[in-house]
């Protein structure tokens, strides 16, 4: 379950044009299972005036955005110097491409709380280059390029820095962040602009590796009163109920191996189905289990002592993953069905030590100790 492993997250790279050291992805993850955060969005149109740019900031020199930048966050001692030690400018796209007309670096109050600015004389072309470079490293398997690091555009510049608190004061400005990952999708409550270029958003939602970025609000967990009703909600939207079986036996194979083993009573379930096509002369297809829930801390006690049982353990691609609602609760082993699942609500439950989640993932507390709920689902190691 993708986000089984809780949801509710988002991601973002940018203006930089193209960071290939100071602001490039980590080491290549594997793509994960589904992206809690993360179907395509559209984004929505904004004003005419301000279509594809910040709303209100228009400095036509290095010194003017400086002046802006410091309404909402330390930014001292600026320099144009091309051999600034405070950054490793090296990684960044040159003076005289992709729009950049001029580059200054300026200090924050903290460590790498320095800021890159860039004049823009072509905007569209500065974003078409930051969605160019995503693209190609979304193409060598980089899954989030684009999510995290935010650069922020104004009408004619740039802004960039590594720590979080000042992107996050950045965020207050006019200034909006330009992601380009298809999988990001504006959370609740931020603002989504059009940006210049097609498959870009712009938005003052920032997003980070540190987890630390702006925060998402918590959705309603979805309920059902009955199996049938359960059946309902997620098929045919996320599991395919066309064959269902209602039965509290235990059911597993070697193709899918649900959280819940035989004492389905013990874990706090009052009735459960299995949805797809049991194995047999054949192998099993597209099982998934639904489960109406009696004592839903009992259930996710049982899930999280067989997390437990598997930290440093090479994961089984047929371990299923344990999402939940208010009274309900599905396993999958199929990422696209947890996709969906995140979709309607389901959040799931991760117990495993030390768990964090980026900013704009959904968190919530679970009813056990040492666990949460959330949308949020590492890569497959």
């Amino acid at each position: 379950m993708r986000l089984q492993r809780i949801i509710t997250a988002t991601a973002a790279l940018a203006a930089l044009t193209t960071l290939a050291t100071a602001c490039e992805d980590p080491a290549k993850p594997a793509k994960p299972a589904a992206s809690p955060l993360a179907s395509p969005s559209a984004p929505a149109a904004a004003s005419p005036t301000a279509a594809g740019t910040g709303t209100g900031a228009a400095p036509a020199t290095l010194a003017e955005a400086q002046a802006y930048i410091r309404k909402y966050t330390p930014c001292e001692d600026l320099s144009s110097d091309p051999n600034d030690s405070r950054v490793n400018l090296s990684g960044y796209n040159p003076v005289g491409t992709s729009g950049i007309t001029e580059r200054g670096v300026c200090s924050g109050e903290k460590a790498q709380g320095e800021i890159v600015i860039h004049m823009i004389s072509d905007m569209k072309a500065n974003q078409q280059a930051e969605k160019d470079h995503v693209t190609k490293r979304l193409a060598e398997g980089y899954w989030d390029a684009g999510l995290y690091d935010p650069v922020f555009y104004g009408k004619t510049f740039t802004a960039f820095s590594r720590k979080t608190e000042t992107a996050l004061a950045l965020a207050k400005s006019d200034l909006r962040a330009l992601v380009c990952n298809p999988d990001f999708t504006v959370p609740e409550g931020y603002k989504k602009e059009k940006a210049l270029v097609d498959g870009c958003v712009l938005t003052d939602f920032v997003n980070t590796r540190d987890g630390k970025g702006s925060p998402v609000k918590g959705s309603a967990l979805p309920s059902a009163n009955s199996i049938e009703e359960l059946r309902k909600l997620v098929s045919p939207k996320a599991v395919d109920c066309t064959e269902m079986l209602v039965t509290n036996e235990h059911i597993a194979s070697i193709d899918y191996l649900p959280v819940v083993g035989r004492d389905v009573q013990g874990a706090g379930i009052k009735q459960r189905a299995v949805c797809g096509q049991l194995g047999g002369a054949t192998r099993a297809t597209n099982l998934n289990w639904l489960d109406l829930v009696a004592d839903m801390k009992a259930l996710q006690t049982v899930s999280k002592d067989s997390q437990l049982a598997e930290v440093g353990k090479q994961r089984k691609l047929t371990q299923s993953k344990l999402m939940v609602g208010t009274n309900i609760a599905v396993e999958s082993n199929n990422p696209a069905v947890r996709k969906e699942l995140y979709k309607l609500g389901f959040l799931r439950v991760d117990c495993e030590p030390a768990f964090s989640a980026p900013a704009g993932s959904k968190i919530q507390k679970a009813q056990v100790d040492g666990c949460v709920l959330t949308d949020f689902e590492r890569p497959m190691r």
